[in-house]
């Protein structure tokens, strides 16, 4: 069973009247939550640039502190692009997982952004969450991540390793939320390169 967190008609409960950009998005991740469930559509719900190995597209995170981050500006690091929400379950087990590691392994080069898919309305609950965590957060703004594709499905993340290069695909990840043991399996290796 996955650990992913697919939106669900629960989740769009929660939007308001004059939002209807954010519900039609919703309704069509619910739609894509459902063909992926079914073996369907999996191409059409990653962003088809990425690849492991290949270098990683750019992308920019206009911080809760009016800091902007750009990807690019982060050579010789290694970058992990988190996506999260404060409405999802996962997300909220994952973050001091992230946070904690960010912490440990700060000194030695690694990085975490993380990107909200909340909404503006949002913004209390999203720096209420941020202000525990270690590494700088900001709202995405939408459900598109540029070449990262559409923001279907939480969390999801995608690390950079030192030369710019995509190491680990989110899309790819059958294992949803990071855990202590994955991020040591998968990021280590890229910190002591």
């Amino acid at each position: 069973m996955s650990h992913h967190h697919r939106t669900s008609a629960a989740a769009s409960t929660r939007l308001r009247p004059e939002q209807p950009g954010r519900r039609e998005w919703l309704r069509g991740t619910a739609g894509l939550g459902l063909a992926s469930a079914l073996g369907l559509g999996s191409q059409s719900a990653s962003a088809r640039s990425l690849a492991v190995g290949k270098p990683a597209p750019p992308l920019v995170l206009h911080a809760l502190d009016g800091k902007t981050i750009a990807t690019h500006d982060l050579a010789g690091q290694v970058v992990i692009l988190a996506f999260w929400a404060t409405w999802c379950e996962p997300c909220c087990l994952e973050l001091p997982v992230m946070s904690a590691y960010a912490k440990r392994h700060a000194a030695d080069g690694l990085r975490i952004l993380g990107f909200s898919l909340d909404d503006a309305d949002d913004l209390p609950k999203v720096r209420q969450m941020a202000a525990d965590l270690a590494f700088p957060v900001g709202l995405l703004g939408g459900a598109y991540a540029g070449e990262y594709g559409r923001i279907w499905t939480l969390p999801v993340s995608f690390v950079v390793d030192r030369q710019g290069r995509l190491a680990h695909n989110g899309w790819d990840d059958k294992q949803g939320a990071w855990t202590t043991e994955r991020l040591q399996a998968i990021v280590d290796p890229l910190l002591a390169s």
